[in-house]
């Protein structure tokens, strides 16, 4: 028989890994993005905006990608504090992976959504199971 705080403590750290792994994922694509956006571009199959003109828009996107993986990293460090954010992260992934996967469903080339559809929603749905129970 286990203690419900032995129970509350495996999905506090289950939440704050699965937090600090998302950062990690959204830096990792923002670095990816200035740096090498032929990379991501080729392995997913995907279409880059005309470069050099269309950098701009990578750019943005890392700048977004980066402030969501501080967000996340300030959310790991203190969940109670920072809820709202986490609460904002289960649907914004959530969104995010319906985005992706109807993006891909277009048949216009864009298969290489899938995976990233894929990731976003196993990322919404790990923290919402590891949140929810212990939200209040």
């Amino acid at each position: 028989m286990t203690s419900p705080f032995v129970r509350r403590f495996r999905l506090l750290s289950l939440l704050c890994g699965s937090l600090v792994a998302g950062a990690l994922y959204d830096l990792a694509f923002a670095v990816l993005m200035v740096a090498a956006p032929q990379v991501p571009a080729r392995i997913l199959k995907l279409p880059l905006p005309p470069l050099p003109e269309g950098r701009f828009y990578l750019w943005i996107m890392a700048v977004f990608l980066l402030m969501l993986a501080a967000l996340y990293l300030a959310a790991a460090r203190d969940p109670r504090r920072y809820s709202a954010i986490i609460a904002v992260a289960i649907g914004g992934r959530a969104l995010g992976a319906a985005a992706l996967a109807a993006a891909a469903l277009t048949g216009s080339g864009l298969g290489g959504l899938v995976p990233l559809a894929v990731a976003d929603l196993a990322f919404s749905i790990l923290h919402a199971a590891s949140w929810w129970p212990i939200r209040s």
